[in-house]
């Protein structure tokens, strides 16, 4: 096989296609990480080595100029959200010729921020923070060293800094207030992990929906989750176990009410006949389960793509000044939603 023109900046995208393999298998080969099968990472190193990958990367960082590399940080690598985030990005950074060094975080605060100690060390140009544990452990020092980096889908009270997100709260109380609107007075909650800022959104949204609408607060109908989809299980069989249960189950995630969604059906209910199902994000998936998933959308590729262009940005011109955008959400009504019985027409 060919060695790709040094010039084309074969990104990690294409290594991974080439070879089979996810983004994540060829950044822990990349990282040396030894969760990789010896024959994998024999596989995904010769494939690199023929599109010529490590040779550009590492020939530009030994020439001491800027590496052309973008560190991307995100929590895991199961997830439809992850990869449309992953897919905005890796389009903008393929258009400005850059390459992507990924690096999952597991949800893990003293990992992420090792990992961000290291890449600023002339590793990366810049970073993509995706849904961040805790960075106000390491933003004030990346501010002051003027390294270039923007926050994905955090709402934390940090000291302002360049970041992308989505307006959580709103697109909570829209799909609370349309739940309510349908016939809808017992609505449970499945939040996502509440020391994140989209958790603490959605709830709030969700409150406020009801509170406009004079619907007392029933704390039995709220179960705290973590954005995983066995927490949308659990998390709807105590909501369908309490007395008076939901006619109606919003979930933080869409991870999370697909979890809701098997939780219904084994209990021999239909959606959504029985009971509502409401998610948050609009993945992919979300529109291929039966019934389809009446959802929140989050601009999740347009969240990556924005992102990268700030960063680029901030490369180009380190002095230029970037707050937080937040892009629109929509609700997307799907066949999961209905009025409650006693109330359908």
């Amino acid at each position: 096989m060919t060695k790709q023109n040094p010039s084309s900046k074969v990104t990690i995208v294409e290594v991974a296609r080439r070879g089979g393999v996810s983004l994540g298998t060829v950044s822990r080969v990349i990282n040396n990480d030894v969760h990789v099968a010896p024959e994998t990472r024999e596989r995904v190193s010769k494939v690199m080595q023929e599109m010529g990958y490590v040779a550009n990367r590492q020939a530009r960082s030994l020439r001491g100029s800027k590496t052309n590399v973008i560190g991307v940080l995100v929590p895991d690598l199961g997830t439809g959200y992850i990869g449309e985030i992953m897919h905005g990005i890796d389009t903008e950074l393929g258009v400005a010729q850059f390459d992507l060094m990924l690096f999952t975080t597991h949800r893990t605060a003293i990992k992420e921020a090792n990992y961000v100690a290291n890449m600023v060390r002339g590793m990366v140009d810049g970073l993509l923070l995706v849904l961040p544990r805790n960075p106000a452990d390491y933003t004030g020092t990346l501010t002051h060293r003027k390294f270039p980096f923007v926050l994905i889908d955090h709402q934390g009270n940090s000291d302002p800094c360049p970041a992308v997100g989505a307006t959580n709260w709103q697109g909570a109380y829209n799909a609370t207030d349309y739940l309510i609107k349908l016939g809808h007075t017992r609505i449970g909650f499945i939040t996502g992990s509440m020391d994140l800022g989209a958790a603490t959104d959605r709830l709030d949204g969700y409150k406020a929906a009801l509170r406009v609408n004079h619907i007392s607060e029933d704390p039995r109908l709220v179960c705290e989750g973590t954005f995983f989809q066995p927490e949308g299980y659990s998390g709807a069989c105590a909501l369908l176990d309490i007395d008076a249960p939901p006619t109606a189950i919003f979930a933080s995630n869409d991870a999370m009410a697909m979890g809701a969604m098997d939780a219904v059906r084994a209990r021999g209910l239909r959606i959504p006949e029985d009971i509502s199902i409401l998610g948050f994000d609009d993945v992919p998936q979300a529109a291929l389960v039966r019934p389809a998933l009446t959802t929140v959308r989050q601009p999740l590729e347009q969240m990556g793509r924005v992102a990268t262009q700030m960063l680029l940005d901030l490369l180009h011109d380190p002095s230029k000044h970037l707050d937080r955008i937040e892009l629109p959400t929509e609700l997307i009504v799907r066949g999961s939603t209905s009025s409650p019985k006693d109330k359908a027409g």
